[in-house]
């Protein structure tokens, strides 16, 4: 079971950076299209959003069911609060971002999209530092 939550743990992950990084390449993409392209363009990469937020989902999933384990030892690993206050912190940031998401869709981009770049960037970076603190909870 442990190893089945780890694959789904993996999978998630996966999908949840993989869209961060997707995203700011998207982004620099549009940087180079002609200024009357970019919203339209950018508009139409919305939907990856989704597979962000399922991953997102899938990582929470799977990480209190790899949990159990570690239950008695949860009082002594710092580095492990500070993960999961940063996962509360990136689940409210997905969050917002799925709510300018449909709006943006609605006004066909509009000040929704430049607000979801800045929060994208500030969670794709959340994201990276929960890695690296799972990195060094969990080695």
């Amino acid at each position: 079971m442990k190893d089945f939550m780890l694959i789904l743990h993996f999978i998630g992950l996966t999908m949840a950076l993989g869209t961060g990084f997707a995203n700011l390449v998207l982004r620099i993409t549009a940087k180079s299209l002609p200024e009357n392209e970019q919203t339209p363009f950018l508009v139409k990469t919305l939907n990856l959003a989704r597979v962000g937020a399922f991953g997102l989902i899938l990582l929470i999933i799977s990480g209190f069911g790899m949990l159990h384990p570690y239950m008695k030892t949860l009082g002594s690993m710092p580095l492990f609060h500070v993960k999961l206050t940063l996962v509360a912190i990136l689940t409210v940031l997905i969050g917002r971002m799925g709510h300018l998401t449909a709006k943006a869709r609605r006004e066909n981009g509009g000040p929704s999209l430049k607000k979801l770049a800045f929060l994208g960037r500030i969670s794709f970076f959340t994201a990276i530092v929960i890695v690296v603190l799972a990195v060094l909870t969990f080695h």
